[in-house]
């Protein structure tokens, strides 16, 4: 098998700090890919850089000059339609107020209440009661926009004066000079175009707001307008950031037609017009670290606008932010571990922003290549017609092909972020430290297993930091000295100095920044494991291509079926690449058998290790959410209809798996976490394992219960779960893959001690009537199935196949 190495960094033009006024020149920071077939397409890419290797004194002249003048002391000449001036935020309102959409629906809302008491007999009768109608219809039609209005100056972004921006922030961005100069050269055609560049960053620190605002504000591109929840508009910090380019929605639009139209037409004004937009993909922040599900809220506004017509084109930006050290993980484990989350403040967040003030270490911006969003649709739509046969996929204009094509859309955008993200250095120690079999390890080790690390990030296509070509040592150094005691201890009154993991939860964060580049070795190593635990010599530990295939991939929804093939192949040839496994093949060159290779085997197996580390946590919590469905179990017949408030499942699921914790049977602490569970919950709904109920009334809480078929039985004399039916058998393969070790064995755990725990859940949660009056309310509105019929027949035949569910978006991009 051929391998194409990768380029090295003097292929690469240089990064940027920018930091003020000043830019400081790095050599180049990381290793880019090779792109085939892409040279012609960024011919202006390869000049600037041709230009750098030339003469790299005028190419950083020409970048500071982006910097220190147009986009610092000069701004006034700025890429984009004019912001910052006084009588902006009226012209801005006039505008949205002025969209056929939002007096349309003003019309329509007030017509239709005319009716509504005309019926009512409230304008009455004869001869002049169409002329009252049509004076009630005026009044409301005033009374509407004089409300629409209100919600409108609420709402906008108000760019009056840029010394808010130039005076906010003082902090080091670290950027590509390649994709800053691309980003600026897309930034041009755009402005001639009238077209907006739409921003789509990830989210995993309030500090995301600031990055990329000041790196549009010194580059000299127009700042962006950035979508924010209105839990951040409180006294004093709301005007601030309104007037620094936030825009604020509710956290839930409900049933509420003016405010959804009109967030639509403050889009599509934006967007007509040419002006910048941000929104964070996510939605929230990442509290674990890893991308989360992309949210379609904003993104479906966005889409309308040029589905519609109304917006002719808008140019999609990705962005990865990635931090040395994120200021919130301490407060993220709170909440994961089940706190609820405290509510915005001026007092917390001024306490916040003093934080900024300490050691936050390198924040890294990276932009993927803008492309077009009418382009994207096209594509999409001759896709589906020349390959679904269903004529509702289709037609453009139904639900379900909107749908579709808004989750390929989100799912491209974070696998875009995922491309141009970079690993930084805390990520690489992190990741090493809680991927030992050991309890610590020593620098010199420390920094082989980093080193080794970060070659493997560059194999997979992935982006190192870089530290002016420090040495690995130095770079380890500085890490450990920016995670800081709290999360890394030491013991120096040793031999040599042995360094552990301290708050191993808080240290996921950061691992789980580089475990979507290694998602599919991991799935390859978990789903062997359940051979490598068997010990004894390779006759017993080998498995076959067929069981690997059947415990990884079977059932996945998203892969059409080369593709699942493919992927396997390509990963295992790179295992073997790598000396971890052996492979055997017949005659057509088709893989029989994998097992682990003699080298790895000498070794102490520490490389399958690594990729079996990366994963386990995230199987120790789909097996903890597996075994929280056997609380759902009705203790009689007679109740097997009740549902329960999912809220609290996930709860008492949470507290269970603190309680297997500290008994020994869970491995990891940070299984119990909160995103992970509502995560596997999701895909449970999806499969038809549970109905979920869910309601549309604050004051009613959405409920669950188990699907028919999944629902375990009872013994009719001890009234205890019974191990056996199709729910005992998922959770049960799910344990195969497992960690092992002196603590925990497979056997008779679960049926035993953690199936009487969830059995004793179960009748906890039942036991409220109150609470259990409730949920038949619920029941009774949403009927029987809650409104969302479950789909019997559909079984989990892998050992893993949920947890690959839940881990979906590691995968690499296919398109729905």
């Amino acid at each position: 098998m051929s391998i194409t190495k990768p380029r090295r960094p003097q292929d690469s033009a240089p990064d940027l700090d920018i930091l003020g006024d000043q830019v400081t020149i790095h050599p180049a920071g990381y290793v880019a890919p090779p792109s085939a077939g892409q040279e012609g397409q960024e011919r202006n890419l390869v000049e600037h850089m041709a230009r750098f290797r030339e003469s790299p004194f005028d190419f950083l002249r020409e970048v500071s000059l982006h910097v220190s003048g147009t986009g610092w002391r000069a701004y006034e000449d700025v890429i984009g339609q004019p912001i910052f001036y006084n009588g902006f935020t009226d012209n801005m309102k006039a505008a949205v107020m002025r969209t056929p959409m939002l007096n349309s629906r003003i019309e329509e809302l007030a017509a239709r209440r005319v009716e509504v008491e005309d019926e009512q007999g409230l304008l009455g009768d004869g001869d002049s009661r169409h002329r009252r109608k049509a004076k009630r219809k005026m009044e409301l039609e005033e009374s509407l926009r004089e409300v629409a209005e209100k919600l409108t100056d609420g709402m906008i972004c108000k760019l009056e004066y840029k010394s808010v921006i130039r005076g906010a922030y003082y902090i080091c961005i670290h950027v590509s000079s390649e994709e800053v100069l691309r980003l600026r050269s897309v930034a041009e055609q755009a402005a001639e175009k009238k077209h907006s560049i739409i921003f789509l960053p990830c989210h995993r620190s309030h500090v995301d707001y600031v990055a990329l605002q000041i790196l549009c504000y010194r580059l000299g591109i127009a700042v962006p307008t950035v979508v924010a929840g209105d839990n951040l508009n409180f006294p004093v910090i709301g005007p601030f950031l309104q007037h620094a380019g936030a825009m604020w929605i509710r956290r839930s639009f409900g049933h509420d037609s003016l405010y959804t139209t009109l967030v639509q037409s403050y889009i599509d004004t934006l967007l007509q017009n040419g002006f910048n937009f941000e929104c964070f993909i996510e939605g929230g922040r990442s509290r674990t670290g890893k991308l989360l599900s992309p949210k379609f809220g904003i993104l479906s506004f966005l889409l309308d606008s040029v589905l519609s017509g109304r917006v002719e084109d808008a140019v999609i930006c990705p962005v990865s932010t990635q931090y040395d050290k994120v200021i919130e993980t301490e407060s993220y484990i709170s909440e994961l571990l089940g706190q609820p989350k405290p509510k915005e403040n001026l007092k917390d967040f001024l306490s916040a922003s003093s934080v900024l003030s300490l050691k936050l270490g390198r924040v890294d911006v990276r932009f993927h290549e803008p492309w077009s969003l009418k382009t994207f649709i096209a594509e999409q739509r001759t896709r589906v017609e020349s390959s679904s046969p269903s004529p509702t996929l289709q037609d453009p204009q139904s639900s379900e092909s909107r749908i579709r094509l808004l989750r390929t859309l989100g799912f491209k955008v974070l696998s875009d972020v995922n491309a141009v993200s970079v690993v930084m250095p805390t990520a690489l120690v992190g990741t090493v430290l809680l991927t030992l079999r050991g309890r610590g390890v020593n620098k010199k080790e420390l920094v082989r297993r980093v080193e080794w690390l970060s070659d493997r990030v560059r194999d997979k296509g992935g982006r190192v930091a870089h530290f002016a070509g420090a040495p690995t040592e130095v770079v380890v150094e500085r890490a450990l000295d920016v995670l800081g005691p709290e999360m890394i201890g030491t013991i120096d009154d040793l031999p040599e100095t042995v360094y552990y993991a301290v708050d191993r939860f808080q240290l996921s964060f950061y691992r789980n920044m580089t475990i979507h580049l290694f998602i599919s070795e991991a799935l390859v190593s978990a789903a062997m494991y359940t051979r490598v635990k068997l010990g004894g010599g390779p006759d017993i530990q080998r498995i076959s291509f067929d069981a690997l295939y059947d415990q990884v991939y079977r059932g996945e929804f998203i892969y059409p079926t080369a593709g699942l093939l493919t992927n396997l192949n390509k990963t295992l040839q790179g295992l073997e690449a790598d000396d971890i496994i052996v492979l055997t093949r017949d005659s057509a060159d088709r893989i029989l058998t994998a097992e682990l290779s003699n080298a790895e085997r000498q070794k102490g197996r520490e490389n399958y290790d690594f990729y079996c580390f990366l994963i386990w946590p995230f199987i120790e919590s789909t097996w903890l959410a597996a075994v929280s469905l056997m609380s759902l179990t009705p203790p009689s017949l007679a109740e097997k209809d009740v549902c329960i408030d999912i809220k609290q499942v996930q709860d008492k699921a949470q507290l269970a798996g603190k309680t297997l914790y500290h008994q020994g049977d869970l491995s990891y602490f940070e299984a119990v976490n909160k995103e992970t569970l509502k995560n596997a919950y999701q895909l449970f709904e999806e499969e038809g394992m549970i109905i979920h109920n869910k309601s549309k009334d604050p004051k009613i809480p959405s409920t669950v219960r188990l699907a028919p078929e999944w629902t375990p039985t009872r013994d009719e004399k001890t009234g205890s779960i019974v191990p056996q039916g199709k729910l005992w058998q998922f959770t049960e393969m799910i344990a195969q893959s497992r960690r092992e070790g002196k603590n925990r064995r497979d056997g008779a755990t679960v049926s035993t001690r953690v199936l009487a725990l969830a059995d004793k859940v179960g009748r906890e949660l039942l036991r409220a009537p109150p609470h259990q009056k409730s949920t038949l309310r619920v029941r009774k509105h949403l009927g029987s199935d809650g409104g969302k019929r479950y789909r019997p027949g559909l079984g989990f035949e892998s050992v893993l196949l949920l947890h690959w569910r839940v881990l979906y978006i590691f995968t690499p991009f296919r398109e729905l």
